[in-house]
């Protein structure tokens, strides 16, 4: 065998072997997030129909933190209102000895 026919498949391991590393950049590139903003989440959703939600989003963090009530359907999104941001409260878990009472048909 001569070396040239060695060369396609040294040349195949090495693509195979560099996809991880170029999809190592893409992650942490700055292009990665498009326009998506960290400290963006989505704080509450309500399905409408077919392809229709109303989606609280909240934006910024600190004193630029916003809340914004956005219509979305499959074509477009659109900003219905600003809201002031409010803290949701936690709900507390129920101890294991409730949650087993519960599991036993005894009151909570």
């Amino acid at each position: 065998m001569t070396s040239s026919s060695w060369l396609p498949a040294l040349w195949f391991l090495a693509i195979v072997a560099l996809i991880p590393l170029v999809l190592w950049l893409l992650k942490r590139s700055p292009l990665q997030g498009g326009l998506v903003q960290r400290g963006t989440k989505v704080v509450g959703s309500t399905y409408l129909g077919p392809g229709q939600r109303l989606l609280t989003v909240e934006v910024g963090e600190g004193e630029t933190r916003r809340w914004l009530l956005l219509g979305a359907t499959a074509q477009q999104i659109n900003l219905l209102t600003e809201l002031p941001p409010q803290d949701l409260p936690t709900p507390a878990a129920p101890s294991f000895a409730k949650l087993l009472q519960r599991a036993r048909g005894g009151s909570a």
